[in-house]
């Protein structure tokens, strides 16, 4: 079961300290620092509700707040030290992971947006980042491509999906390590929307250390390459999904390939890089292809 939270209204009739002073003492002195939803929102925890109580308490008793945020270290183990602690959290099991695509899937035949984002919320807070991406996002958004395609859902419906599947893949992003050693500059081609892959593969690689530059749609090839070279990128990844023909294909990567210093790893991924595989052998690039490419590709 995932950790309670609340909003800042909720917290704040909770501990007995006003909305503004709240913000003011985060603002001011760092007293907290809430988790926020995909959508911007703070969301304080238990534990961040009584640490405004004892911070309202000795506020009372007449400590100042400067220095009462000095306290916080003694303040927090005190409160750590009263509360048992936690019981692991079961990990869901495969049914429930399925019952969570199911559900969005449900949502999104309803046209029920809200109750997607609701269900991607549900998954995001009992799954880890990467568990959340592989078993449900992943699937969820190939599945609905699936019934695209087959016309069994519209484009509404698909764009309904992938826009909260890619806002959540942009809130995991900025919560993510990326202080590795290695450096990896990702880009879709020059003409290129769909990101969705992109933003995936750059969540896998700050979780296994390499540190990402992501630059997004439709990103010229010149500023690939320049940014590549000014970073010392240790490898570009690129994401083609849409075929625009092979002639155009091979144009930008051969552009790409002559930016870059000599030697630089260069993947490309999505249905286009698929589609043009032997032009891909040919100038040296490397096809991503499947999960089973990510040892390679991580593994320099």
């Amino acid at each position: 079961m995932a950790e309670r939270t609340y909003r800042i209204h909720v917290a704040a009739e909770l501990s007995g300290v006003r909305v503004e002073l709240i913000r003011a003492w985060e603002r001011r002195y760092g007293v907290l620092a809430p988790k926020r939803t995909p959508s911007g929102y703070r969301v304080y925890t238990d534990r961040d509700v009584e640490l405004l109580r004892r911070l309202k308490q000795l506020t009372e008793e007449g400590v100042s707040i400067s220095e009462a945020a000095t306290m916080l270290p003694q303040l927090l183990a005190e409160l750590d030290a009263a509360q048992p602690a936690p019981a692991p959290i079961p990990e869901p099991s495969p049914a429930n992971v399925a019952a969570w695509r199911e559900d969005a899937l449900a949502a999104a035949e309803a046209l029920n947006q809200r109750r997607v984002a609701e269900v991607l919320d549900e998954v995001l807070a009992a799954l880890s980042p990467l568990k959340a991406y592989e078993e449900v996002l992943v699937p969820l958004q190939r599945e609905v491509g699936e019934r695209w395609h087959a016309g069994a859902f519209s484009v509404g419906q698909e764009h309904m999906v992938s826009q909260e599947v890619r806002a959540r893949l942009i809130n995991l992003l900025h919560t993510s390590p990326d202080m590795g050693p290695r450096r990896a500059v990702l880009a879709c081609f020059p003409d290129e929307q769909h990101e969705i892959g992109l933003l995936g593969a750059a969540l896998r690689m700050r979780h296994a250390g390499i540190s990402v530059t992501l630059l997004g749609q439709r990103t010229p090839v010149m500023e690939v390459g320049r940014l590549a070279r000014e970073l010392k990128a240790d490898l570009v990844g690129l994401s083609a999904v849409t075929d625009h023909g092979v002639r155009d294909f091979e144009d930008t990567l051969s552009r790409l390939l002559a930016e870059l210093p000599r030697g630089t790893p260069v993947w490309v991924g999505g249905t286009a890089a698929l589609l043009h595989r032997t032009v891909c052998e040919r100038l040296g690039v490397r096809v991503f292809e499947s999960g089973d490419d990510w040892s390679r590709l991580l593994g320099g």
